[in-house]
Formats: C-alpha cells, structure tokens, sequence
C-alpha cells in the first residue's frame, strides 16, 4: 500500500499539537544517519546537584505500548474487531495490528471506513518506507550473509513472517473490511507486513513501566555506544529524555541514546541495520542440529522444548566462552544412562518423559550438565560435546572464509550494508577463533586424562570415534 506524505517540516507542528516538547534541541536530518536529535545551544550535566528540564517530553497518550493499543481498540470498532481476531497474542503482535491501521488511515490510496485518524497516523508517515533491517535487504544482499550466524537467523524470520501475515489472512476472512484490503483488492501485502516488523524491531523500546513501546519523535534519536542522553518514564507516565551526568554537547552536536551495549554485532545488524564500531560486545549465537544418526533427535528436541542453540561469546577481558546445554543431551546415549519412556495417565493422555540414571529429569533438561558430572564416564562425555563443538566451529568458519575469499563488492549490494557485513564476519571469525583455540586446549588435556586413556585404550576407539558412540544402538523414537 502507497505510504502517506508527512515532512520533517510538519514536524514542529505536530508536536505543538500533540503537546510534545522539546527543550534546547530539536530534530534534523544528518547527513548519511537519516534523521536525529543536535543540540540548539551548549549542553552541560556536570553539576549532581541541579536537576536539568528533560530535553524532550512525550505525553503518556501518544506512546504506543500494549496499553496505547487497548485504548486505541475502545475507540475504533473496525480495529477491535482486528485486534480481537488476531491479536492478544504478544505485544508485538498487537502492535504491529496498530500499525498496519495507520498504514491505511495514512495512504492516500485510503477510501474510508476505518474511523477517524489518530496523531499516530500523521507521524507513522514520516517513518521511512525503507528499513536497513536485513529482512528488506535484496537477495543479492541477503547472500552476503552466508556463513554468518544471521544467515539462518534472517531466513527464518522471513520465513516466519510470511507465516504470520498467511495466518492473519486467514483470521480475517469473516471481516469484511479487513479481508477486503488483504485478500480481495490485496491492497496490504506480505512487503508491508515485513516493514512493519522491521519498524518494530528497530525503533521500539524497553520503557521501564509501559514495556516494550514505540514512542514517537523519541525514536528518532541515534544510538551510540557512548551515549549522551537517556530515557525514562516520569510519575504521570509521560516518557522523558535526559542528558546525562557528566556529559556535554555542544551546539548543532547530536544527542544519543544507548540502544543496548550488551546486543552482539549479529543483534544490532538484524534489528537496527548497522553495527556499532565502538562497541566492545563480542558474541554470536548459532542453531544447533541433532547428530543426523541420532535415532533419539526427535524425543531429545521434545524433551528439551525449545530451539537449541550454541552461543559463543568474550567476557571484558577477552576470554572466550560458550554455553549450550542441548549439546549434552546430544552427547548422551541409552547405554549411558538416558532414556526416554511414553507414559500413559489415567486419563488416556501420554506423555513422553526423560530419564537420568533412572531419575525423570523431564523438567530439567537445561541442567544436563549438572545431572551428569559426577559419572564416572564425566570426562567422556566432556569429550564428546567439545568434539561437537569443534566440529561446528570448523564448519562454521570454512563457510565464512569461504564466503569471503576473493568476494570483492558486488554491484548489486548497497555499500554500506557490503561493509556492515565484512564486519560481521570479521569480527565472528575472530570470536569463534578464540573459542576454537581454547575447545583445543580443553580437548587436549581430557585426552590426557586417565579416565579417557583408559575409556579409548577399553573400547579400542580412537579420538575421532568419541562422539559417534552417542548416537549409535538406540531405539528409534521418530
């Protein structure tokens, strides 16, 4: 659906109506950063004892949080109908439901019939039509991605929200309005339904009492890494924007906000587009497959009960660390003491439960781990998840240098988003090095220990056949 036209020039106004204030700073359109918040004259916090005005003020009724949706749908019928359907879900949801009624009220495609516009309405068209989010990269840009740990993750999202906006297509078809502007005249297609997302995901915020919110003209502050201001909600439930303490800007400087030091490089591209040069935050997170010969992959993915994933990350002073605890129950198999039983309750229901040593561990299949360290085989299966691990770094970083051997930039990938992903491989090539040199060293000493030599001299098996027994003379439970 065409978007609306409202200016950066209209702005002033409809803050002047809305009752949103700002104070010593204003909104300007920087160039190659899009739109962003400078100071009109010298700001200073250096002084604990004065409490400055907020920089910019939003009252509580513009703020678009689960609570701005509800109140929305008592208004408007044809939307609680909407929201009723399919909503209710997660705020997200119901947010993005709100957005996409702005999407209509707002085009100039929009015949009517909807209800009265809101101040929403107005301000969603300033929003762009573009989102740097990979979700609305080009293909040719989407294949940059290969051998990264977003290659998967973005895959599946589009995968994912192809499915929601199937699914609310669906929902609607017993509202007229709405199923004539999806299905009949499909006027909202699946592209307006990934911008929306990617609206979302890279212009919400996490207020401290209204939840995760999208809150207009606060959105258009920048992020950096060395932030210069910070938000809030105040008594009255307004959101209020502070210069913090200790911290000068001079006149025409921008004025930033943190939108998450702890956010991986993979996380701030996937969400906002870019990746902070500054930050110190070295992490990447990466699916995690059953063993393909594990006849138990299927009642180990039922027991654990949600995805698996292996994350790699540096603590501050650079060591390296991984975590996942799907990896153990990979590594386990029925002769080691894991077993799986179908029980039937009196009421005819069956319920697939987890054993350990005869103990139902069904609730706690996270601390696998912890369940298993004081077996005498511990250091055996310490073994074979590092071996696992290690092979999935192998894999992993082939496929990033694989991807970036003579991979000069393509003609068909914007520039910016060519260097944002070089950078990303670099830095996960050099997280999943350090991870890779440290698995190294642990290997290599489980196979100097004395329970090893003896468990491999036993069954005259060799390093490489440690994490094959995992998976092998089991039954079937596919």
């Amino acid at each position: 659906m065409r978007r609306g036209r409202f200016s950066l020039d209209d702005l002033p106004a409809w803050c002047v109506l809305n009752d949103v204030a700002f104070v010593n700073v204003k909104v300007a359109d920087l160039s190659g950063r899009g739109y962003g918040l400078i100071a009109e004259k010298h700001l200073t916090n250096e002084n604990e004892n004065v409490e400055l005005p907020a920089l910019l003020t939003v009252p509580k009724d513009l703020v678009l949080s689960a609570e701005g949706v509800e109140e929305y749908a008592k208004e408007n019928k044809l939307f609680r109908q909407l929201l009723d359907t399919a909503g209710h879900r997660s705020t997200r949801g119901d947010i993005l439901l709100f957005l996409l009624a702005q999407l209509v009220l707002s085009s100039p495609d929009y015949n009517g019939g909807l209800g009265p516009s809101t101040p929403w309405t107005q301000y969603f068209s300033l929003l762009p039509s573009q989102v740097p989010s990979p979700t609305m990269w080009t293909e040719p840009e989407l294949s940059q991605l290969k051998g990264t740990s977003l290659e998967s993750a973005v895959s599946a999202k589009l995968t994912a929200l192809t499915k929601e906006f199937d699914d609310l297509r669906a929902k609607v078809a017993d509202l007229p309005y709405w199923n004539e502007l999806l299905s009949i005249d499909e006027s909202i297609t699946v592209q307006d339904w990934i911008l929306l997302d990617a609206l979302y995901r890279s212009r919400s915020l996490g207020l401290p009492k209204s939840g995760d919110s999208m809150v207009p003209c606060l959105d258009l502050v920048n992020h950096s890494s060395q932030a210069t201001a910070y938000f809030d909600e105040n008594g009255k439930g307004d959101v209020v924007l502070y210069l913090r303490k200790g911290c000068t800007v001079s006149p025409n400087d921008e004025v930033t906000i943190d939108y998450g030091k702890d956010k991986s490089p993979a996380e701030m591209l996937f969400s906002y587009g870019f990746i902070d040069p500054d930050s110190t935050a070295r992490s990447l997170v990466l699916p995690l497959e059953p063993l393909d010969d594990d006849p138990l992959a299927t009642a180990k993915l039922h027991a654990f009960g949600k995805p698996p994933k292996l994350e790699f990350g540096e603590d501050e002073n650079g060591v390296p660390h991984w975590s996942a605890p799907f990896v153990y129950l990979m590594c386990l198999n029925e002769e080691d003491g894991l077993q799986f039983r179908v029980l039937q309750e009196t009421d005819g229901s069956r319920h697939l439960k987890m054993f350990w040593q005869d103990a139902d561990v069904t609730r706690v299949p996270n601390t696998i781990k912890d369940l298993i360290r004081d077996h005498e085989l511990y250091e055996i299966f310490e073994l074979r998840v590092i071996t696992v691990i290690l092979n999935i770094i192998e894999q992993q970083l082939h496929e990033l240098t694989y991807s970036r051997d003579g991979a000069g930039e393509p003609e068909s990938v914007r520039e910016e988003i060519w260097q944002a992903v070089s950078c990303l491989k670099s830095l996960e090539s050099s997280v999943l090095k350090k991870s890779q040199e440290a698995l190294e060293e642990q290997r290599n000493q489980l196979l100097e220990h004395d329970t090893v030599v003896e468990y491999l001299k036993s069954t005259g098996s060799g390093e490489g056949d440690i994490t094959a027994e995992a998976a092998n003379d089991e039954e079937d439970f596919s």
